[in-house]
């Protein structure tokens, strides 16, 4: 089991020193990936629930954040938790993704998209809200399409897009980036199984439903001629989780979780980071068990 960590730009601020030493902290100490979260646009009085978000929250963009983090970085994988694809033009956000994998030396691994919860969110980018999730699947397909095309050009002809000969170019290093699925709805845990490279469900879910959408993914991903043990598993997780904790996630086919520090200031932030690094032994002399390799520490435990 891997461990990526979360820089939360809306609390932590847009700073560049501190997004560059929380990078490059969460380097050194052995994490695996770094996320950054979105929100395109806030309105008063909206909510998420029964949370209520501050309008003025500098929620940095994902894509630009990601791309200073890879300049100061080598090894950290580049995620979003999550990246609003309704919101996004499919062509003009294939363009960008795929520079930022270049860039970083083909580390834009972990694109999560999500379909948003506000309806004033949508508004404000001529979205309508009841077809986000519709617009969310075709433009899964155009990235892929436009990543997989060469000088001839690609087409598609559907409900929101319409492409004619269309080039995109650079590609990703490979030629395609994964794409994960966050959400906490069955739809999105039928749009992992269906189109998804894996899928990270929100934190707010009692154990039996997290399960019920993590089989619910793995049927859809077969009933589509996927392979479901191919689907990754990433969940949210405490900064103050114990080996348990982690041994029981290990268990129900987690692959990644992600944590994100509380304290206030950096130093603090750095204190929680390094505290969570030694429990879980993610720095390791050379030809010891690496953080990756959690679930087979688990195994070997047991046996």
């Amino acid at each position: 089991m891997k461990f990526g960590i979360s820089y939360s730009t809306p609390h932590f601020g847009v700073d560049p020193d501190n997004l560059m030493r929380f990078a490059q902290d969460a380097e050194d100490l052995g994490f695996e990936s770094l996320y950054v979260p979105e929100h395109v646009a806030l309105q008063p009085g909206a909510k998420i629930g029964p949370m209520e978000l501050d309008p003025a929250l500098p929620y940095g963009d994902p894509l630009e954040c990601l791309a200073f983090v890879a300049a100061g970085t080598r090894r950290l994988l580049l995620g979003t938790g999550v990246l609003l694809l309704p919101y996004h033009h499919p062509v003009v956000l294939a363009k960008r993704l795929a520079t930022v994998d270049l860039l970083s030396g083909g580390r834009m691994r972990l694109l999560t998209i999500g379909v948003g919860a506000l309806p004033g969110e949508a508004a404000a980018t001529g979205v309508d809200f009841a077809t986000r999730g519709r617009r969310a699947d075709e433009a899964m397909d155009v990235l892929r399409l436009l990543w997989a095309g060469d000088a001839d050009g690609v087409g598609h002809a559907g409900e929101f897009f319409t492409l004619d000969a269309v080039c995109s170019f650079p590609k990703p290093v490979g030629g395609g980036l994964p794409i994960h699925v966050g959400g906490s709805s069955a739809a999105a845990a039928r749009r992992a199984g269906r189109r998804g490279d894996g899928f990270f469900p929100g934190g707010l879910l009692a154990p039996d439903e997290r399960r019920r959408q993590f089989e619910l993914a793995r049927a859809y991903a077969s009933e589509t001629g996927r392979d479901p043990d191919a689907l990754q598993y990433t969940r949210w997780g405490s900064i103050g989780m114990s080996e348990v904790d982690a041994e029981n996630l290990a268990r129900d086919g987690v692959t990644r979780v992600v944590v994100s520090p509380t304290a206030a200031d950096r130093d603090g932030r750095r204190e929680e980071m390094a505290a969570f690094a030694e429990r879980f032994a993610l720095v390791r002399p050379v030809g010891a068990v690496t953080s990756g390799d959690y679930s087979s520490r688990v195994t070997a435990k047991e046996s």
